[in-house]
């Protein structure tokens, strides 16, 4: 076969490459230029001038084609600018989705199709199982390096054409020796981490460079309205979040979560765990990549942060691409974050948590 493998520079998908040509197949490789390299400085950080140096060095090594795509402004419109305008609504965005369905999985697949390739190959790890009405999205093997969380907006017709080599490796420390066998320079290279882009650690910092609208000083206020202290910005909050409150952190000897952000009065509402807990969350941008459900619902587990385990559901379809899901038991939902339904390790869809009417509604 004729695979496009993309290659960020770091140790997964240069082992893909080399497995696959190892196998024999026509491999080509390509890289993503998300940054301008002068301006990337973060240690961890991917997509950037050393990255794309290293990426061309293990396709050197292999003897295959190698192509950087200039994807910056597109990166800085579609996923950093769409994270900054998440969080100035007050929302809690992923990302990694954003980039994964957007320049990944857009600009590579489009390229790879370009260029005659039968299928596209990553380092994600999740296996891709042929099942028997097409291809499924599973969990790995490896559950600690589980990345099916984010690849849940993974069309069909995406997952017909790609390839993740990965799923079925039982850990890194494997990863690592098959780079090591096959002689590749970056077998001890550090996995990247945290936000790609954020260069200083703060999501504040760059979501009030981007949306000074929302910056500056506000109150820390409970559901009657009452203001228990002072905050330094909306931006650097989240729902369910119980840090950086202050003297409001215990109110009545309870302490206290955000359960509710208001970025146009800059306030954000707090009160006890109990005034945060759901058992039922709308869902919008649903992705299936099962026949959607019908009247009685899907059975299954649902996974509402990356790193939370899953728990029981059942899970209906909603008008306008949407999805309502029934907890068993109650759970602290964040807005703008990942719903994601699984029977088993099977992917089933997914979407994003919307916003509830009543979500840190302070009483006038």
């Amino acid at each position: 076969m004729r695979i496009l493998v993309a290659m960020s520079g770091g140790v997964d998908s240069s082992v893909v490459a080399a497995r696959l040509v190892d196998e024999g197949h026509e491999v080509i490789g390509a890289t993503l230029q998300l940054y301008d390299s002068r301006e990337s400085t973060k240690k961890g950080a991917c997509c950037a001038g050393r990255d794309i140096h290293d990426a061309r060095r293990v396709a050197d090594r292999l003897g295959i084609p190698h192509y950087v795509i200039d994807a910056e402004r597109r990166f800085q419109d579609s996923v950093i600018g769409t994270f900054a305008d998440a969080y100035a609504a007050g929302e809690t965005p992923v990302p990694c989705v954003a980039c994964n369905q957007g320049v990944k999985f857009t600009d590579l697949l489009g390229m790879a199709r370009d260029l005659g390739a039968d299928a596209m190959a990553t380092g994600h790890y999740v296996r891709r199982i042929e099942g028997p009405e097409g291809a499924e999205l599973h969990r790995p093997v490896d559950a600690g390096r589980d990345q099916s969380w984010f690849l849940f907006a993974t069309t069909r017709a995406q997952l017909d054409f790609l390839r993740f080599p990965l799923g079925d490796m039982p850990d890194k420390a494997a990863v690592r020796a098959e780079a090591e066998r096959f002689g590749l320079a970056v077998a001890a290279k550090p996995d990247s981490q945290d936000l790609c882009f954020v260069t200083d650690g703060s999501y504040a910092g760059l979501v009030e460079k981007l949306r000074p609208d929302v910056s500056g000083a506000g109150e820390i206020v409970d559901q009657a309205g009452h203001v228990l202290g002072r905050h330094e910005g909306v931006s650097r909050y989240t729902v369910g979040q119980s840090k950086r409150l202050g003297n409001a952190a215990m109110v009545a000897g309870a302490r206290q979560m955000v359960v509710g952000i208001q970025p146009a009065t800059r306030r954000v509402v707090i009160g006890p765990r109990t005034q945060a807990v759901s058992r039922t969350l709308m869902l919008r941008d649903m992705n299936w990549l099962v026949p959607p459900p019908g009247p009685d619902g899907l059975r299954c587990t649902v996974q509402i942060r990356a790193r939370e385990a899953a728990r029981p559901a059942t899970v209906w379809q909603a008008e306008g691409n949407g999805a309502r899901v029934v907890l068993d038991d109650g759970a602290v939902p964040a807005p703008g974050q990942a719903c994601v339904m699984y029977v088993g390790s099977r992917v089933m869809g997914g979407g994003f948590i919307r916003r509830s009417e009543s979500e840190g509604k302070v009483a006038s």
